[in-house]
């Protein structure tokens, strides 16, 4: 089973940045659907994400009907929106396959008439929508991805880390 984290035209190099790193830390899989907002070189982009680049496996569809194409089962497929009528805490994600979280460009998030058709594969972290919009995208991405992995178990993941001189000991 492995998780893959989808970035619908991402605007701002910094948020993919911050998304790559978390993809690094929680063995991941990255998707990034063009067009892309910033180049793949852009230093702000290299910043975000530090020294993990080479630890990410990354991903690019040319448009979004390619990267549906490689969903081998559409019920895995997670639309996060501040649209959707259920909450991401009311998901099974311990199903044996693949998980795909897709998340929308920034300023616009998904096509309407996408959302329209899946309605279904639609969930929502709970937010104050009189107070803001919506939430950060890597917050977003991050507060998913570790959902799905706290129901899982936390596979292949460190749960306890101790350095030579550690402080608390």
């Amino acid at each position: 089973m492995t998780n893959h984290i989808v970035l619908f035209e991402p605007l701002f190099p910094a948020n993919t940045g911050n998304i790559a790193r978390t993809c690094a830390g929680t063995n991941t899989e990255l998707h990034l659907i063009k067009p892309l907002g910033f180049s793949t070189d852009d230093k702000h982009m290299k910043r975000a994400g530090l020294d993990y680049w080479d630890k990410v496996k990354i991903t690019y569809h040319e448009d979004l009907p390619s990267f549906l194409e490689t969903i081998p089962d559409m019920n895995k497929l997670y639309i996060v929106s501040k649209f959707a009528n259920h909450d991401y805490t009311d998901v099974d994600y311990t199903e044996d396959g693949d998980h795909y979280f897709l998340f929308g460009k920034e300023t616009t998030g998904l096509p309407e008439q996408f959302m329209r058709k899946y309605p279904d594969n639609a969930m929502r972290i709970p937010q104050n929508d009189d107070n803001i919009r919506a939430l950060n995208l890597s917050n977003t991405a991050a507060i998913v991805i570790y959902e799905a992995l706290r129901q899982q178990g936390f596979p292949k993941l460190a749960r306890v880390h101790t350095y030579e001189n550690d402080k608390l000991k």
